[in-house]
């Protein structure tokens, strides 16, 4: 289960929220380790307030805030983004070379197939996509603008069935 949104504000660049602590008299107690928050600054996730040293993974221990990712919770833990996947995501086989995909890489997608990144290329001529290039999903092959029209010019991908 994924933290409500209120709880993934921005910390930096995103993630856990970073607030100032209240005025003396109204200081927040930590969820970690249930003492009250007096240093100058405190973290807010899942609705509760945590010191910045309170706030880790509960696999790797690196600390959340820091870290300045989304947080996920599931099983009653704490997690980095990494180690949920690696806990809790699927891994899969890359379309291109078959080889395994783990849940916690980055991928490319075309339609229902999944790819390593350095896979992710026009699959006649090898060459690789930039975000935002036109490529085309044909026979279940990435190509590239240039051999698709080729393609398409003399015939040759209707003798194939997609």
């Amino acid at each position: 289960m994924l933290p409500s949104k209120s709880a993934l504000e921005k910390l930096g660049t995103g993630g856990v929220p970073m607030l100032s602590v209240q005025p003396k008299g109204k200081q927040k107690g930590c969820a970690g380790c249930n003492r009250k928050i007096k240093d100058r600054y405190l973290l807010k996730a899942l609705d509760k307030y945590w010191h910045e040293d309170c706030l880790k993974c509960a696999c790797c221990d690196c600390r959340l805030g820091e870290v300045g990712s989304t947080l996920y919770t599931k099983a009653n833990l704490i997690l980095c983004r990494r180690d949920y996947l690696r806990l809790f995501g699927t891994t899969g086989n890359c379309a291109a070379c078959s080889k395994l995909i783990p849940a916690f890489e980055m991928v490319m997608r075309a339609r229902d197939n999944v790819y390593h990144l350095d896979c992710f290329a026009c699959q006649l001529c090898n060459q690789r996509f930039c975000v935002g290039d036109k490529f085309f999903l044909k026979n279940n092959m990435i190509l590239c603008q240039m051999d698709y029209e080729e393609g398409q010019l003399n015939g040759s991908f209707e003798s194939q069935v997609q």
